[in-house]
């Protein structure tokens, strides 16, 4: 059996979590939906535990890469994973796009497909959208294959990337420090467009310290 299981990194998302797992639960099986609280103060976890997902509750806020890496090896190990997507709490990912990337992987046999969203022309914020272009252009130079949107956080992961190599960041910049690992593992990637939510959601990214770690990222050999 190939499974596709969503992996969630939240911290402090009790305002939108119960809605993206309602949305989600109507897609997956409860048992194919992993929540990772990464050290919430509010009522994250109690939100994932009603709505009978499985959750990995960390005792202290870590960082976006540290609930990556328990989530991932927590399901590396488990049998019958085909893939892991990876999410947002914060709704700005729409489930009803999950089947694209799935879709992507049988069709292509990538190893990692990452969404893409619409820069130009969309409600995206214009210091992201600056700050998207230049950190994707600088992310497909360093890896050597083009990555339309870097910085996307809804990505489908083959298991067989997880087995394969390990992440140590545990900010927002474990994402590209994976997405380099991974080309030099010579893994494959593709892309599919996907919708994104822009509705005033705070988010936890701090700009230039974030801005700062993802420039080391991608300058530091592995």
């Amino acid at each position: 059996m190939n499974r596709t299981v969503v992996l969630i990194p939240a911290f402090n998302a009790s305002a939108t979590l119960p809605a993206l797992l309602l949305e989600l639960k109507s897609r997956l099986p409860s048992g194919d939906i992993l929540v990772v609280d990464d050290g919430s103060t509010d009522e994250t976890g109690r939100a994932a535990a009603e709505a009978g997902v499985d959750l990995i509750a960390l005792e202290r806020n870590g960082g976006k890469g540290k609930a990556l890496q328990r989530g991932f090896g927590t399901l590396r190990e488990k049998p019958g994973i085909d893939a892991v997507v990876t999410m947002d709490a914060d709704l700005q990912h729409d489930p009803a796009d999950l089947d694209l990337f799935i879709e992507e992987r049988r069709n292509k046999g990538s190893n990692i497909v990452l969404g893409s969203r619409k820069r130009w022309g969309s409600r995206m914020p214009f210091e992201r959208k600056l700050s998207n272009a230049i950190t994707s252009w600088m992310v497909s130079s360093r890896i050597g294959v083009r990555i339309p949107d870097s910085q996307c956080g809804y990505r489908l992961i083959g298991v067989e990337v997880l087995k394969a190599l390990n992440i140590e960041a545990t900010g927002f910049e474990a994402e590209t420090e994976l997405l380099i690992k991974a080309a030099e593992h010579s893994f494959t990637f593709s892309s599919v467009g996907i919708q994104t939510r822009y509705d005033g959601e705070k988010s936890h990214m701090t700009y230039w310290k974030t801005t700062k770690k993802f420039v080391q990222t991608v300058l530091k050999e592995y």
